[in-house]
């Protein structure tokens, strides 16, 4: 049985595995269009505060909860900000980076239906970047917000007079949340293990430290979690493959089924 399984299995991987060399170069693509297309949208500072103004006070007529409630629960000890301040700068790439290569490893018909959800929603994302610049909470003086990175560090920003690197009116949609939500959804949609439910805590804590550092207002993401949700009800999901249904859920795969019938089949003539 096992003879038949396994080569089943291998085809499957080999069929829906992409190139490796393209999809290394169709994700560097990608990300340098995407750094590129964020520098397009700076220079637009008062706009950015005008819409920071507009969104602040949007929240506050939808009786939001106060982003400085959160703040104010990571500032009890320098410790937790510091640790907070660590994860906004240090776990957002390397953990979707993480997902999509286990993926391609392990799931890959999985991993071409992420990568493609990925796209869209990055690529929509520049789009309202570029159409809507917003200043973060940190910058708005009407939110009464510490820019915890520069204060207990570390800080991924500079000065936005001086820093080239990244595009700080840039804050909705938040791809932090809108990236940390789509691992979680990707690894409970492409495992079968009953406590794969608790990647969703990923995306929960990175809600937590978004809005905690003053990087991120409640509306960058609801309207990313809209916008991800959009992306995944037009990107199909794939079929459960061989190999997923194999593994995952310790089911028999077609040709597997089929050989039992027949060994049955066998024991009953004798």
């Amino acid at each position: 049985m096992n003879g038949r399984t396994e080569p089943a299995e291998a085809e499957t991987d080999a069929i829906a595995r992409p190139p490796l060399v393209r999809e290394l170069l169709l994700v560097a693509g990608l990300f340098l269009v995407y750094k590129l297309g964020r520098q397009l949208a700076t220079g637009h500072t008062g706009e950015a505060f005008r819409n920071a103004d507009g969104v602040w006070n949007f929240e506050r007529a939808a009786h939001l909860p106060g982003e400085g409630s959160v703040q104010n629960l990571l500032l009890h000890g320098d410790t937790l900000i510091h640790i907070a301040n660590t994860y906004y700068a240090t776990v957002h790439f390397p953990a979707t980076a993480a997902f999509l290569v286990w993926l391609y490893l392990r799931r890959p018909a999985h991993y071409v239906w992420a990568r493609r959800v990925l796209a869209a929603l990055t690529a929509a994302a520049l789009v309202v970047h570029l159409a809507f610049p917003l200043a973060p909470p940190r910058m708005l003086t009407a939110a009464g917000l510490i820019d915890t990175g520069q204060v207990y560090g570390p800080s991924v920003y500079g000065s936005p007079e001086t820093d080239h690197l990244s595009n700080q009116f840039a804050a909705m949609p938040s791809l932090h949340f809108g990236w940390a939500l789509m691992v979680a959804i990707g690894l409970i949609v492409a495992t079968r293990s009953r406590w794969r439910r608790l990647w969703l805590l990923h995306p929960l804590l990175t809600l937590l430290v978004i809005v905690g550092t003053a990087n991120h207002y409640w509306l960058d993401a609801i309207v990313v979690t809209a916008m991800l949700g959009l992306a995944l009800a037009v990107i199909n999901l794939p079929r459960r493959t061989a190999t997923t249904a194999g593994r995952g859920a310790g089911k028999l795969v077609p040709a597997a089924r089929d050989e039992e019938s027949a060994l049955v089949g066998a024991g009953a003539g004798r």
